[in-house]
């Protein structure tokens, strides 16, 4: 955050949330080097989480979102998402919750044409390999775009008719 809790662009995950049977809820490591990272924070998401600072005493160090003064687990944050899933018709007992969420902004990313190197960035994958295996049906098929490369420079378009190229 910045000065009087605004929040800035971008964000930087440097740490997680550790829920440990018989343990104390609390900030840890991440699980790689890939897992530290910064996020630019689209403007959307900034003004949204300005408006929720400006209703709120948080300090720089405070959780920006607690429930009931406590760290949002996995576990509450379920029990708080199904019911909301359930009013928006997805199906919150088999899928959607917060793994879900980390799923759509990558097919976001995706569609919206950002590279395998920048999905893996900002997912923190420790390789574009595993952003391949996980992802690679979401980008858009190429045949189009290749066939058009070469139809280009040797002449042909994708109709049949003449292309002459530049140069």
């Amino acid at each position: 955050m910045g000065p009087a809790g605004v929040v800035r662009r971008p964000v930087v995950v440097d740490r997680q949330l550790l829920t440990r049977l018989g343990r104390v809820t609390e900030f840890g490591p991440l699980k790689t080097r890939a897992s530290y990272r910064t996020i630019p924070l689209p403007v959307t998401v900034v003004d949204a989480l300005n408006e929720h600072l400006a209703t709120r005493d948080i300090a720089d160090d405070d959780l920006v979102f607690t429930l009931e003064g406590r760290p949002i687990t996995r576990q509450a944050f379920g029990h708080v998402w199904r019911p909301v899933a359930k009013i928006a018709g997805l199906n919150a007992a088999t899928g959607p919750g917060m793994h879900a969420l980390r799923h759509y902004y990558a097919s976001l990313l995706i569609r919206y044409g950002e590279s395998v190197k920048t999905v893996q960035t900002r997912l923190g994958h420790a390789s574009a390999v595993e952003t391949l295996d996980t992802y690679s049906h979401l980008w858009p098929d190429s045949d189009d775009r290749t066939r058009d490369a070469i139809d280009s420079v040797l002449g042909r378009s994708r109709e049949g008719s003449e292309v002459h190229p530049a140069g």
